[in-house]
């Protein structure tokens, strides 16, 4: 009788308590910001024909779509190709920014703006992928998606680090940064540029609101209670943005998979053949003669992709079948990307996949890049894989705890750039003596 109340408060505890996926979440944050960089990057010669006021959705037409249809685009408060170059810029740079998760909560608000902006600038150019690019940059705004592999992350530690050295670390370039574009939000909302839809200029002054509060509450509150309830409301918003991130996959596939049990050459298990021999889904005509030889191969691919996708939300709950499943849709997404030249589209769908990714499979991978990208930062500054001290005792490069539990990449670059600002300074590297903390002299 009892085990039903326990189970029920302990699933509030751990949804208030903390923010749920925090590896999923960053690799949503990387691999939507590095699909929306991509393209900007590779359409940039083409960008006045996509994007631009004198493009063939020019901007007459443009205004007249949003002004029926109230949608947020940034592009449209004015028509000088001046301010059309500055905010194409200003979005490639807002995503790398958010890829290497500087400001994720503000660069995530701005990643929103520039994806809007630029989709409903022009609402027919796309592949699919840019409609899950749209819904995904406005969830990314409610989730803590910096929480590792982030500058943030490296940010938050060494401000911790210092605490415990009995410092007071002070954060100028947030508050800095939060006025100027308080400042900006200001100006546009009383220049009337916010008179179409109201969601996004409600997210965005309420994002700048609570960026206030949390500021106002970190630096001036007393006891660690206000700070804690902040922490526990955007922990449930986290968590329920994340939920929302793994329905609307879900629903995507589903949808995808039970339409095409619907059509004719789906049921006949032909449906496969016909978009590789179209000629604008064919940047590889041998490629796609060689997969259409067998028509065997045509159909058990057809149906597999049926099959795959109306039973993928279906297998949530049974971890093994559901990775298999999940390595299936990476791979299909894969081939679309060579195989039907839809790269940005498959980049998008991959990423809204990783949201189901397990937990050690992610942190494996984030230690594999980070010994990867140590060993080539050591070879190209020329460290030596071992460093000895004073007494002649070796300082060995970081590697994985004694216990199993992996370090985090960032804390071995940590390790490797205080190293060798140590040796820049004319010192020797640090040792942490027994019952000291690293970075300490002994």
């Amino acid at each position: 009788m009892n085990r039903f109340p326990l189970k029920v408060s302990g699933a509030v505890a751990r949804v208030a308590d903390s923010a749920l996926g925090p590896h999923q979440t960053a690799v949503i944050r990387i691999g939507f910001s590095a699909t929306w960089l991509l393209f900007l990057l590779r359409e940039f010669p083409h960008r006045q024909e996509l994007y631009g006021p004198d493009g063939p959705w020019d901007w007459d037409l443009a205004d007249q779509l949003v002004g029926s249809n109230g949608a947020f685009t940034a592009l449209l408060w004015s028509d000088g190709q001046g301010w059309f170059e500055a905010l194409y810029l200003l979005a490639v740079v807002w995503s790398v920014l958010l890829l290497l998760g500087w400001r994720t909560r503000t660069m995530s608000v701005l990643f929103m703006v520039g994806v809007l902006s630029l989709q409903n600038r022009s609402v027919f150019m796309g592949d699919g992928g840019d409609n899950v690019l749209h819904l995904m940059s406005v969830y990314l705004v409610f989730t803590r998606c910096g929480q590792v592999w982030s500058l943030d992350a490296r940010r938050a530690r060494r401000a911790d680090e210092a605490r415990a050295r009995g410092e007071r670390p002070r954060d100028r370039t947030g508050p800095a940064l939060w006025g100027v574009l308080g400042f900006l939000l200001l100006l546009a909302t009383l220049a009337g540029r916010m008179d179409g839809d109201r969601f996004v200029p409600a997210l965005l002054w309420a994002v700048w609101l609570a960026q206030a509060l949390w500021w106002l509450v970190g630096r001036y509150a007393r006891t660690p209670q206000p700070r804690g309830l902040l922490d526990v409301v955007a922990n449930i918003v986290h968590n329920g943005a994340l939920l929302v991130i793994m329905a609307e996959a879900c629903l995507i596939y589903a949808t995808a998979g039970w339409y095409k049990i619907q059509g004719s050459r789906w049921q006949d298990g032909t449906a496969v053949h016909y978009p590789l021999h179209l000629e604008y889904f064919s940047p590889w005509p041998a490629l796609s003669d060689l997969l259409t030889a067998s028509g065997t191969l045509v159909m058990l691919v057809t149906y597999g992709t049926v099959a795959v996708q109306v039973a993928f939300p279906f297998t949530l709950f049974n971890r093994q079948v559901k990775n298999v499943l999940l390595a299936l849709m990476i791979t299909e997404h894969a081939v679309i990307a060579v195989v039907l030249g839809l790269p940005f589209f498959s980049l998008a769908m991959i990423a809204a996949d990783a949201v189901f990714l397990p937990t050690s499979f992610l942190r494996r991978l984030g230690n594999a890049f980070g010994r990867a990208y140590v060993g080539v930062r050591t070879r190209t500054l020329r460290i030596p894989p071992s460093r000895t001290r004073a007494d002649g005792a070796p300082v060995p490069v970081p590697r994985a705890g004694s216990s199993g539990e992996p370090v985090d990449h960032v804390d071995q670059v940590d390790q490797v750039d205080r190293v060798d600002r140590e040796e820049q300074a004319g010192r020797g590297p640090t040792v942490p003596a027994p019952g000291k903390a690293p970075g300490t002299r002994p």
